[in-house]
């Protein structure tokens, strides 16, 4: 397995971890907030998570770009995973931010339900990456081959 390939499994792990704790515990913990205290909460929450999630997206995506044209990876796997990534920033910038934005002016039971249902989109979709790539390591394996991409 290359550096590059080990950097960009390791992005995407964690982001199947991260997407996975933040809809399981922090978006329904929102409405746990009180409406008084939410805003400030809301706007630091985003501010905080944002250097966390931005990074490990941007070398995910980044690194995925590197194994197709650099190293140019055609494992049938590894090219089934550049799809969520193309569905995960979609629904980011088109549902998640909007709804974000959204409850940065207050709670809005309406915006956050929205929001923890549209989100399992996301979660399914960085699971399903996730499965992709073990599947490109073991298809690798057993054609004895290694994963150099």
């Amino acid at each position: 397995m290359s550096l590059l390939s080990t950097i960009h499994n390791d992005a995407t792990w964690a982001l199947v971890g991260l997407i996975w704790t933040i809809q399981l515990a922090h978006y329904p913990l929102f409405a746990q907030v009180g409406q008084d205290a939410f805003q400030n909460y809301h706007n630091r929450y985003t501010k905080r998570i944002t250097w966390v999630v931005g990074p490990l997206m941007l070398t995910e995506i980044s690194s995925a770009a590197g194994l197709l044209l650099v190293a140019d990876c055609r494992e049938p796997w590894f090219l089934a995973s550049l799809l969520p990534p193309a569905f995960i920033w979609l629904c980011t910038w088109r549902v998640q931010i909007p709804l974000h934005e959204k409850l940065a002016k207050g709670f809005d039971a309406r915006s956050h339900h929205r929001l923890v249902v549209t989100n399992w989109w996301r979660t399914a979709a960085w699971s399903l990456r996730g499965f992709c790539l073990i599947m490109a390591g073991h298809s690798a394996s057993v054609q004895g081959s290694g994963i150099n991409c």
